[in-house]
């Protein structure tokens, strides 16, 4: 394994990802790059947001961003500068891409010829214990390398 994307999305289960996915990555000796995809802007603005890795959703802007802005993609990077701090790794690459996450997951994983995606799966209900959240089944069903799916409900254990 030479190259391996770990995606994070603003969850406060993003840094369960980031640490076990780097934990791994480190073992394999492989380069690691740290994607963010942009999909809704009021995961960046909303008050109650937790605090994930030393980054806070809040912002000076006080607004809803709209999801086309520099602005949003510059808070995206903050959010990955700030995970690969928390990581205390400077060779960490960051990625941020917009649109579909799915599909924005995918076409990075092959952009950057990564030999693996880690990602985590929220389990939020019932449903969804039974059956991968619709951007996890499809990046299990699409992706051409393969892919490390973190549970990340919060009574998963290690």
């Amino acid at each position: 394994m030479k190259k391996v994307l770990i995606a994070l999305d603003y969850d406060v289960s993003a840094q369960k990802v980031a640490e076990e996915g780097y934990s791994l990555a480190k073992v394999l000796g492989a380069e690691i790059t740290l994607l963010h995809v942009v999909t809704d802007p009021v995961y960046y603005t909303l008050v109650q947001h937790v605090t994930v890795m030393g980054f806070s959703g809040l912002t000076e802007i006080g607004e809803e961003i709209p999801k086309d802005t520099p602005e949003l993609k510059a808070l995206s990077l903050k959010f990955l500068n700030k995970s690969k701090l928390h990581l205390n790794d400077n060779s960490i690459q960051t990625l941020v891409k917009e649109g579909d996450c799915a599909t924005a997951i995918l076409e990075s994983a092959l952009e950057i010829k990564a030999d693996l995606v880690i990602m985590g799966s929220h389990s939020r209900n019932e449903l969804n214990r039974k059956m991968p959240d619709s951007i996890t089944k499809k990046i299990l069903t699409d992706a051409k390398c393969p892919v490390l799916i973190i549970p990340t409900k919060e009574n998963a254990s290690r």
